[in-house]
């Protein structure tokens, strides 16, 4: 019964992870702007909606540990697993937007997020903990976040700058927007529904063969949360979509970092684990790479950077799991 909820759990995955491409690249027609435009907020929103659900219910439980680790290793996941692997099986073309904006913002939130860890600001979760007063500048900073891209949204559509794209490059005719959303929403489902499912069957495997659960939280949890972007990346890579694919983890990662961890840090606060500070050296680490990375030749992350980021993650999870 465990293998069959495994493979249902990843045949949803990859059926989920088509539509959502489908659905969003079409609403993005739909509503006259580019993929990396949707890719940063809608596909974002909903590939994160994983991570929210575990913070939400290990913050009413208690269990901050989980909170912290789940936000930072999925951070970490997304750039040297996902952008890592993606860019091994296909390299990635990066908007001139990615580089000029979201990555140096991303860059900022990072490292704000990991000086909060540290109380480097505010103190008032006594130790090392982001504590409430840094969730709400956290919360904060998110709503600025979206009123920003909500006004790129409407400038591209006053302009017309994706539409004429889409002309330029011959594309059929438009879906229309209920359709495109409905797409939208059934890949969600589907990529969201089929990780739970394959988290379970793995663990429940995992266990008969004895692997400890702290195993299990570091390598298939924190793995399993991130199968939705994975999914998603490989999906839009393959279907030549690149911007969708960088924006939807540029977005996922600032959607855990200012709205995951602000929203859990509201509620309760989240300490700074044993080996927390490794986690955040990682992190801050990977996304100061990934700047020079997508800024080199052409604007694009070829296979070599792609197999460098996923080796990185594979040593850290590694590291982390037998250490």
């Amino acid at each position: 019964m465990d293998w069959l909820i495994l493979i249902l759990g990843l045949g949803f995955l990859l059926g989920g992870g088509e539509l959502l491409v489908r659905g969003a690249t079409a609403l993005a027609r739909g509503l006259g702007v580019s993929p990396l435009l949707i890719g940063l907020t809608v596909v974002a929103f909903g590939t994160s909606a994983p991570e929210l659900a575990v913070n939400i219910t290990a913050a009413l439980r208690g269990q901050g540990g989980i909170s912290f680790g789940n936000i930072m290793g999925s951070n970490v996941a997304n750039i040297g697993l996902i952008l890592g692997f993606t860019a091994l099986v296909r390299p990635l073309g990066v908007h001139r937007s990615i580089i000029t904006r979201e990555l140096p913002f991303l860059l900022i939130v990072t490292i704000g997020a990991s000086l909060m860890a540290l109380d480097f600001f505010l103190g008032e979760a006594g130790g090392e903990a982001v504590g409430r007063i840094d969730g709400i500048v956290l919360l904060i900073c998110f709503v600025g976040f979206m009123i920003y891209t909500m006004r790129a949204a409407k400038r591209e559509r006053e302009g017309n700058i994706f539409m004429e794209e889409v002309e330029e490059a011959g594309e059929g005719p438009v879906m229309a927007l209920p359709l495109a959303a409905l797409l939208t929403v059934a890949g969600l489902a589907g990529v969201i529904g089929g990780g739970q499912w394959t988290v379970d069957g793995a663990v429940a495997i995992a266990r008969v063969f004895g692997v400890s659960e702290a195993v299990i939280g570091l390598s298939i949890v924190a793995l399993g949360t991130s199968l939705p972007e994975l999914v998603t990346s490989l999906a839009a890579a393959r279907a030549g979509h690149a911007d969708l694919a960088v924006g939807n983890v540029v977005g996922s990662n600032l959607f855990n970092l200012l709205l995951v961890l602000g929203s859990t840090t509201v509620l309760r606060d989240v300490p700074l684990p044993e080996g927390g500070l490794i986690d955040l050296a990682v992190m801050v680490g990977l996304t100061i790479v990934l700047l020079p990375m997508a800024m080199g030749e052409r604007r694009r992350i070829n296979r070599f950077e792609g197999a460098l980021l996923l080796a990185t993650y594979l040593i850290y999870v590694g590291w982390r799991t037998l250490g």
